[in-house]
């Protein structure tokens, strides 16, 4: 790498140094608003690392986030904490792995409605599990986490997203995803093994929304599957990186920062219509910011380059 390949990991780590203390001064409000600000940021962040450059529009978040918090409920109090988010991790991939080989040859709607409807599988799935062998639904989460904990693990794992975003869009395997993305059919008479580009990428996506899920079990002290796996999830998450921008490594946190603000204002003060606001959201965000904030932020940048140039060359 070179010093200005160094640009980005530097920043990066910056950002990181002066988030930090932030708990350290903020106030109980403001700590629950910023580690859900940080963990969309996480979870959004890992969907544009598949979703962004393959196009492929995934609504799993939810299903991946609800096993790590279902791994931390069951196993928080048998196990070390340091062994538990491995344990996690673990499951998120094996589990990315089946639903890779199995789905990822399936695109547009196709894959659109399987993601959901995987979601909506493992919901159901847990629901008659923890019924027939636990004899009720929904456990505690006892373990002693405190949320600066839970902040501060979550801003490692932002920073280890975007460490990770970074070099996969350096490596071969992010140039394959592009072309992928632009026309896998192309992609696939080019030589590139598309099947094992598409499931290694949604492999660490899935990942990272596992450990994510593990990560905030204990903040909630109780859980159950219509929490855990809400599908609400997969949906804000969506939004969220079509807001900032999918293509760009730092385009979802963009996105994240206004949306988690407003979508905690509509929760406190519209609860009963908040699905319904939600899905105006989506329509607005679609409708008027096809190609995101980033879009934007580029569309600027090209307006005022050509002013630039008019200036120093204006017309004889």
């Amino acid at each position: 790498m070179t010093a200005k390949d160094w640009i980005v990991p530097l920043a990066i780590l910056a950002a990181a140094v002066v988030l930090a203390p932030l708990p350290l001064v903020a106030g109980s409000y403001w700590m629950a608003l910023l580690v859900n600000v940080l963990m969309y940021a996480v979870l959004a962040t890992a969907w544009a690392l598949f979703s962004g450059p393959t196009h492929y529009v995934s609504l799993a978040t939810a299903a991946f986030f609800g096993l790590g918090a279902y791994t931390m409920a069951f196993l928080g109090e048998k196990l070390p904490l340091a062994l538990v988010y491995p344990v996690a991790a673990l499951i998120g991939a094996v589990i990315a792995t089946i639903v890779g080989l199995s789905t990822l040859r399936l695109s547009g709607v196709y894959f659109v409605i399987f993601t959901f409807g995987l979601a909506e599988l493992v919901r159901q799935l847990v629901t008659w599990a923890e019924a027939k062998y636990g004899g009720t639904v929904g456990r505690f989460v006892f373990i002693e986490v405190t949320q600066q904990g839970i902040y501060w693990m979550l801003l490692g794992m932002l920073v280890l997203v975007l460490l990770t975003g970074f070099l996969v869009q350096r490596s071969r395997l992010g140039w394959a995803l592009k072309a992928i993305g632009e026309d896998e059919t192309v992609a696939r008479h080019a030589g590139i093994d598309t099947t094992v580009s598409k499931v290694a990428v949604f492999v660490i996506s899935a990942t990272f929304m596992t450990v994510v899920g593990a990560i905030m079990a204990p903040r909630w002290t109780y859980i159950d599957p219509s929490i855990a796996f809400n599908p609400i999830i997969s949906f804000q998450v969506l939004i969220m990186a079509l807001l900032g921008g999918a293509a760009r490594l730092y385009g979802p946190i963009l996105g994240v920062v206004p949306l988690a603000i407003l979508f905690e204002i509509l929760q406190a003060n519209f609860p009963n219509s908040f699905s319904i606001l939600l899905g105006l959201a989506f329509l607005v965000i679609v409708y008027f910011v096809p190609s995101g904030i980033v879009g934007l932020i580029d569309q600027g940048r090209d307006v005022l380059g050509r002013a630039g140039r008019r200036r120093a060359h204006p017309a004889e």
